[in-house]
């Protein structure tokens, strides 16, 4: 491979990570106030890190559709209504994501780990490490809980 060749590819895959990913992200409110994270199962980037959950929108998915989808497949929950509450993109070292965020207080079902991965109700937040696109969020969250 020459070297034009070799830049022409490493400009190529740079632009390829530069390129937002739409994620579907849930939060689960419970009346009181307290929502559900989840951690990173092994074998995916930031590994033991807790989130909320959430995952990719498939081509032609409408996002209400991706995060309902993700939410059967990953804990076993039908979301049976959720409102946009905020848009958030961030640069991870594997991948740019723009983050569409959806506060459910309605689901049906109790949350299981299908993944393998371990969840947790939390009010005030205290699982570690979070995974980084996620803290900034819980201070906005705090703001809208406890208003």
């Amino acid at each position: 491979m020459s070297a034009v060749d070799k830049k022409a590819g490493e400009e190529a895959d740079l632009q390829a990570k530069s390129a937002p990913i739409d994620v579907a992200v849930g939060i689960l409110m419970r009346p009181n106030g307290d929502v559900l994270l989840g951690q990173r199962p092994e074998g995916k980037p930031y590994a033991g890190y807790w989130e909320f959950p959430g995952g990719k929108v498939e081509s032609g998915e409408a996002i209400l559709a991706a995060l309902k989808r993700e939410f059967v497949e990953e804990l076993g929950l039908e979301v049976l209504s959720a409102e946009p509450w905020c848009g958030v993109e961030h640069i991870y070292p594997h991948a740019h994501v723009r983050l569409h965020f959806y506060i459910s207080r309605e689901w049906r079902g109790e949350p299981q780990g299908l993944e393998g991965q371990a969840f947790a109700w939390q009010g005030a937040v205290g699982v570690t490490p979070l995974l980084p696109a996620t803290i900034p969020l819980i201070e906005w969250l705090d703001q809208l809980r406890y208003a």
